[in-house]
């Protein structure tokens, strides 16, 4: 179901798109995937699980694609039909493409609305993995019913701010993207910790050479906003996270949210966390979904 109509600008070059290719034909789980037109571009939506499951949609965190969640989906698919898109705009085969422009918080709302209308999804269960964890959580504050359950992984800006010193190392890759400083800066983050060598060209490639739209950045959610979130909600950090301090995170999450579990993840950092002792990870994730299936 994969439309190649649009032009050849937009396409991801080659060497991503294989690597891009290579790590999502190692899924442990049939894949399909699936292009969608929406007035603000096309979004490639890889699709498992079995049809008539409920639905659970997967945010990556930005540059990282939707091949990120490698090693989760064959639990996650297991009792969900899974909707893993490529950010619109971000890395990955979701060009901005449309006639409607993606400029602020709202549009990426808009985005999901159309996404799930698509399917024909009422309601789903939501995951979202760092600044795709900030999109996720922004859309349960907005489409207040649609969101059934929500799982936030090491969630950017949303219950504490960011690191300086993260910012600052991450400036030099921000600026001037290239393939080597994009290993360099998850490696550092990672602090010898294992990352799958096969998505990290996935992120390196794609940092240095695919195309993307200016960013779309939101301010926290103001705290009365969080305490009016009703949606059962997970927050998995990671122990060794440099992006920002995991405990404040912490704090932010049990304070501001009612129905709110909170763990933090040992034996990861911030970069690769959904991979990384994804055994605990999955088995986090899928009592947090098993839980919205009962009667």
């Amino acid at each position: 179901m994969v439309d190649d109509a649009h032009s050849h600008s937009t396409r991801a070059p080659a060497s991503f798109s294989a690597a891009y290719d290579a790590v999502l034909a190692a899924w442990p789980v049939p894949v399909e995937p699936v292009d969608i037109r929406t007035d603000f571009g096309t979004t490639r939506v890889n699709v498992c699980g079995p049809a008539d499951a409920p639905p659970l949609v997967l945010l990556p965190g930005g540059g990282t694609t939707s091949t990120v969640w490698s090693a989760n989906v064959a639990e996650l698919a297991a009792t969900h039909r899974v909707y893993a898109p490529d950010i619109l705009g971000d890395v990955g085969h979701s060009p901005a493409d449309g006639p409607r422009p993606v400029k602020k918080p709202a549009d990426l709302m808009d985005w999901l609305d159309s996404l799930l209308s698509h399917f024909g999804i009422g309601a789903a269960d939501m995951c979202g993995y760092s600044y795709g964890a900030r999109i996720a959580l922004g859309y349960a504050l907005h489409a207040r019913g649609r969101v059934r359950r929500l799982a936030l992984i090491d969630p950017n800006n949303c219950f504490a701010g960011m690191k300086p010193g993260y910012l600052l190392h991450a400036l030099p890759l921000l600026i001037h993207p290239t393939a080597a400083r994009a290993r360099a800066h998850i490696a550092w983050e990672a602090g010898g910790l294992p990352l799958d060598a096969a998505w990290r060209e996935v992120y390196a490639l794609g940092a240095a050479r695919t195309p993307r739209a200016k960013v779309v950045m939101a301010r926290r959610p103001p705290a009365d906003r969080l305490r009016e979130l009703t949606v059962p909600t997970l927050v998995l950090l990671a122990r060794h996270s440099k992006v920002h301090d995991v405990e404040r995170v912490r704090a932010g999450a049990e304070r501001l949210l009612p129905d709110v579990e909170c763990a933090v993840i040992d034996g990861a950092s911030h970069h690769g966390l959904p991979m990384v002792n994804a055994k605990e990870v999955n088995r986090r994730l899928g009592a947090f979904y098993a839980a919205g299936l009962r009667p």
